[in-house]
């Protein structure tokens, strides 16, 4: 398997995403720093499309459309999220998808991007460019900050 091929599937898994694929493809498979960036960026942007689709095939057009429980405990967890975040998530919704999008630690990046413009409705055609920009500012953040920790004189 090619190392460019890892480097797009390592940032394509959740909570590792690009934080992980950079120094992998950097460090171990020493690739440039530019291939690195694009393999991961595209391989998390990849994983948006897919976490949005399957979240929707799943959830809204499976288990809400058969299973009479997950109908109800869907339409409660999506109304009781909305109703205690909606307006600040309205008013900060495309900046809220980059900067969520674009921080590299767990708990954000493009799984929890494309989880949230799931819940608050967002359509694919919208969150797809604002959390591929947060997704490119993290792998600028994360490349920088690689390539800056391998050059210390002491590494």
């Amino acid at each position: 398997m090619s190392s460019q091929l890892i480097v797009l599937l390592i940032s394509m898994l959740p909570v590792i995403e690009l934080r992980g694929a950079i120094p992998v493809g950097i460090s171990i498979y020493h690739i440039s720093a530019w291939v690195a960036f694009f393999w991961s960026v595209l391989g998390s942007i990849i994983s948006v499309i897919f976490v949005i689709l399957i979240l929707d095939l799943l959830i809204n057009k499976f288990l809400i459309q058969r299973i009479y429980f997950f109908n109800r405990f869907f339409t409660w967890l999506f109304e009781k999220t909305k109703k205690h975040h909606f307006k600040q998530f309205e008013r900060w919704r495309d900046l809220a998808l980059i900067i969520w999008s674009a921080i590299p630690l767990p708990g954000f990046g493009a799984w929890t991007g494309a989880l949230l413009a799931f819940v608050f409705g967002i359509p694919l055609k919208r969150a797809l460019p604002l959390i591929g920009l947060g997704v490119a500012i993290a792998g600028v953040i994360v490349t920088l900050i690689t390539v800056g920790i391998m050059n210390l004189p002491f590494i």
